[in-house]
Order: structure tokens, then sequence, then C-alpha cells
């Protein structure tokens, strides 16, 4: 039988294999000899809490579903009832089609056409590739309309913690200010440095008992211009294009086996409400095309290679 999530693309390289999906170009697996990266979901699953899944065209939520772009007033679907905001984009419950697949790499893409409260085309691909320093993540977008349109990325990956509870897990969070929100998780127009603070991760310290549904910004990045997130041995790294990290301890997800169990952290290119604050969006002009990247990286002992395959 078909999986709820379709067609599932499985790449390997070396030690590395991950699984990605028919079902909004989501990451179900990434495992290194064998060990969980990612805390994805089997086959016969779901995507809950919206794991592994682009955030497309934008991340995170819009109060009330509603903004302004050049002088017109758009109206989107309000999925979040419970807080009246559009969230995570427009991509999640789609079907993408393949577009490239190698032993090591796999690539997705769909179009969005013009549509109530997003009337714009644009076409979008995710690819997913494999190779001794882990897995990397591009997401392209291009505007294939005769108008300018607003855009911005983010991804939804839950890191796995093994062996431990998630309040043991050493975390490394390189940012210097986090997001201040208000009771529907949008920004109230104020940020807050970290340093003093529960959220203060620039140093290696055990997660303990914080909840986090934390957007940071002021990325500390290394010469090559990667922002780098620590959870235990596994590095998550976004490159210049994202300028935010989500964090999420789970708290709030509906099912409480899935509570805590993993650490969302989510690249953004923008901040939560961006469309209605233009904090971050991109402009993408006709024809206009932004490519930006992300990955994870295991440091695990070396074992016996594994052989590549589908």
């Amino acid at each position: 039988m078909q999986p709820p999530t379709g067609q599932q693309y499985r790449i390997a390289y070396d030690r590395h294999e991950a699984v990605a999906v028919e079902l909004g170009a989501g990451l179900r697996e990434y495992t290194v000899d064998g060990r969980p990266i990612i805390d994805g979901y089997p086959a016969a699953g779901t995507a809950t809490g919206s794991r592994g899944l682009p955030l497309l065209p934008w991340p995170n939520r819009l109060g009330d579903g509603r903004y302004q772009f050049e002088g017109e007033t758009h109206q989107l679907p309000i999925n979040r009832a419970g807080e009246h905001t559009a969230i995570h984009g427009l991509t999640r419950s789609i079907p993408w089609r393949l577009l490239e697949l190698t032993a090591s790499r796999v690539a997705l893409g769909t179009t969005l056409f013009r549509q109530p409260g997003y009337p714009f085309t644009l076409s979008l691909r995710v690819s997913y590739e494999l190779s001794a320093g882990g897995l990397t993540v591009e997401t392209t977008a291009r505007n294939d309309g005769e108008r300018a349109l607003p855009y911005g990325a983010g991804h939804h990956p839950y890191l796995a913690v093994t062996g431990r509870s998630l309040d043991e897990t050493t975390l490394v969070v390189p940012a210097t200010h986090r997001l201040l929100t208000d009771s529907r998780g949008l920004p109230t127009g104020s940020v807050e440095a970290v340093e003093g603070t529960p959220y203060d991760f620039r140093r290696p310290r055990p997660i303990g008992d914080v909840r986090l549904d934390t957007c940071y910004l002021g990325l500390i990045r290394d010469p090559d211009g990667r922002a780098r997130v620590r959870v235990d041995e596994t590095v998550l790294w976004v490159d210049e294009r994202y300028a935010y990290l989500m964090l999420f301890t789970g708290d709030s997800l509906s099912d409480p086996a899935e509570r805590r169990r993993g650490l969302a952290v989510e690249p953004m290119t923008c901040p939560p409400d961006a469309f209605r604050t233009g904090t971050g969006v991109i402009v993408l002009p006709p024809g206009g095309a932004v490519t930006a990247r992300w990955g994870l990286a295991a440091d695990l002992t070396p074992s016996s290679p594994r052989r590549a395959g589908r």
C-alpha cells in the first residue's frame, strides 16, 4: 500500500542514509551507522508537528493570516485556529514531483500557482545530498510570474536525542538575542539579549527544564560564514541566508509521547510574522531566484562503510 507521505526516496553515502518523501518534500529519516540523527517517523506514519518539512513560502506564524504587499491586502487561510494565525506556508500538504535521484542525492520540486492570499507564481526546489561531511539541504525559489512576490524559507527538523532525556542533552546556540513574542507566538516588536537569561546557550550546557519555543537572532558565525548549533554530538549548520533559528522543545505538541522527545532546530530566513512586519522578507522580482542551504553533521566514531543504494 502507498505510505501516507507518498513515494519514499532513499539515498545513501558510506555510513549515511536518508529518506525524503513526496508529500511536502519532507525529510523523514537521517541516520549515521544506523543511529538516528533526526527524530523522524516510520514509513507508515505522518509528519506530526511538521517534522522534517520545508516551510514555504514563509516559516512560522502570520498573525490573522493577513498582510500587505505592494499596496494590496492579502488574506491567507487560517490553519491555527486557536491562535488565529496562518502557519508554516503552503507546501506541507501537497505532493512534490521528483526532479533528480542518484545514489546519494534527491531533488524534489513543485510550483505554487496564484491562489487566495498568495496570488503569485513561485517555483520551488528542495534537494537532499549525502557526503562524507553529512547531509546538505538546498532550497531554491524562483519567481515565474509577472510581478514581484514576497518570500521566506524555513525547515523543521527535530534532532534526535538518544540514550538520555532532553533535559540532560547538551546544547549550544550561537546567538546573542531572542525575539520576544506574545501569547500567540507573534513578535511584540522587542528583542532581548540572552546574556544572563535561561535562554543563553552560547556555551555548552544541558537544556534542563527550559521550555523553548524561541526565535534566536544575532547569529555568531564561523569564518566560513556558517552558524552552528550543537545538540550533543550533532551539528546543524546554516548559511548566511538563514538569519534566524527557531528552537522548540515540543512541550505543546498534541501527542504527549512526542513532547521533549527531540529538539526542533528550524533554520529561517525571516522571523515569525514577517509578511506583516516586512522584517527579513525576500522580494523576488519576475525571474528572480534565491537559494539557501543548511545541513547536518554528526561527530560519531567511524565504523565499517555501508554500501550506497536506493
